[in-house]
């Protein structure tokens, strides 16, 4: 059985699993889950659905309607009224200057909806992969903070021995206690984020928060987008590229579509065609009173309307004109927001691509310092002029080189972060999380 098969059941077994349980579960399968029961994804489905009827609806006012009805009753003298036992009625529209710009208004919208889903869906992609990227690095985090915190606690006893054996300070033991309780501090905020990050995986996906535990594997390597072609980069990555964008300007062409339809409105004539079929009572009494009467009844015919003058419609061709310009509008500032976005994310990567590399570096010299101390600690003796080194001091360069792994740990997170953001902003964040 394929992986890809596979996958999907991984959540359905997480379901099953025990509060309180713990299960692995890959980021594909969260993105999966929370594709499948976003909010916001449900809500623009719904539209899709909404826009496709709204298409289907301008294009059967051609097709004939029939309806069926009656209008049984009494009447004492002269007959008022059509008191029928049953009537048909038919009617469609034949020909309007402003029906074929409804249906391309209607078509519009429907593509619009079609946009904004998946916009929706590429912002659940970010949302779900940035929590769960998030899940991991703290995760990892809390990690290093107990490794630390560990570290921290044989310090101070180091000291407090030394403060015993009279050759330390009490401020060195105070400074070794206070690093412990800061380290606990900045586990237990860490810890909180953790717990925070969980709830809101659990509103997107419908999994249980508290049996959410990362799975550092599935996650895709980093875009590495500082590292493109720029040409190639500036081609691919255009504010048009998005379909929020895209969207924005199809909603706008929608409306000007509308606004031409209601300006056709005026002063163009209208066809539509009617028929009616009756059956007349015999106790209504038309016998008496008309001296050709006939239960069955039939009439059809062409209708023509030219609205001469139609304040009403007028006016509402003003309104869908004024509607028109102002989607107009707000798709170019939509599109000028996601440029400048895309402009600021491109020279964030390069900023926080070096901050990376800078912690790296001092990651490696802090691992390097760290392994020189054990080394000449576990050595027979010192060399010749040199200072003996001490298990405090090897305590201290442990907790330096956690400190400096964490760095590295936060300044990865903050790329990805940057990099998927970019990613969301052109449009290309589906390729990068699917396997």
């Amino acid at each position: 059985m394929r992986w890809r098969t596979i996958r999907p059941a991984v959540a359905i077994c997480a379901l099953l699993l025990p509060v309180g349980a713990l299960a692995q579960i890959s980021l594909y399968t969260v993105v999966d889950q929370a594709l499948r029961n976003s909010t916001a994804v449900r809500m623009a489905a719904a539209d899709v659905q909404r826009a496709a009827a709204g298409l289907t609806e301008a294009k059967d006012v051609y097709i004939p309607s029939f309806l069926l009805g009656s209008s049984v009753g009494y009447s004492y003298g002269f007959p008022i009224g059509q008191p029928s036992i049953v009537n048909v009625t038919s009617q469609s529209l034949i020909f309007t200057f402003s029906q074929r710009d409804y249906i391309r208004s209607a078509r519009a919208a429907l593509h619009a909806a079609q946009l904004a889903l998946e916009d929706a869906r590429q912002q659940v992609i970010l949302d779900a992969a940035l929590d769960y990227i998030q899940l991991d690095t703290d995760r990892r985090r809390i990690e290093v903070l107990d490794d630390q915190n560990g570290y921290a606690s044989r310090l101070a006893i180091i000291e407090q021995q030394r403060l015993d054996a009279g050759v330390g300070t009490r401020d060195a033991v105070l400074r070794a206690r206070l690093t412990s309780a800061q380290l606990r501090l900045k586990r237990l905020h860490i810890q909180d984020d953790i717990d925070e990050v969980r709830e809101r995986l659990a509103h997107l996906t419908g999994l249980p928060a508290d049996s959410l535990a990362t799975e550092t594997q599935s996650i895709p390597p980093s875009p590495d987008l500082e590292r493109e072609d720029p040409s190639v980069l500036t081609a691919a990555m255009t504010a048009m590229n998005t379909e929020g964008v895209q969207a924005a300007y199809a909603n706008a062409q929608s409306h000007q579509y509308q606004a031409y339809g209601d300006a056709r409105q005026n002063y163009r004539p209208q066809f539509a065609f009617g028929g009616q079929y009756s059956r007349f009572a015999e106790f209504n009494n038309y016998q008496e009173y008309y001296s050709h009467f006939q239960h069955n009844n039939f009439e059809a015919g062409l209708q023509i309307t030219v609205p001469l003058y139609d304040a009403t419609r007028r006016a509402k061709e003003k309104q869908s004109r004024a509607e028109a310009n102002r989607a107009s509008a707000q798709a170019d500032q939509m599109r000028d927001t996601s440029s400048e976005n895309i402009v600021l994310l491109q020279k964030s990567l390069m900023e926080l691509a070096a901050q990376k590399e800078v912690a790296q570096l001092q990651s490696e010299i802090a691992k390097s310092q760290l392994d020189a101390i054990v080394t000449q600690l576990n050595s027979p003796g010192a060399a010749p002029g040199t200072t003996p080194l001490t298990p405090r001091e090897e305590q201290q360069a442990r907790i330096e080189e956690r400190r400096r792994y964490e760095e590295v740990l936060d300044a990865g997170f903050e790329m990805m972060k940057a990099e998927l953001s970019l990613l969301r902003a052109t449009g290309s964040i589906e390729q990068w999380y699917r396997p």
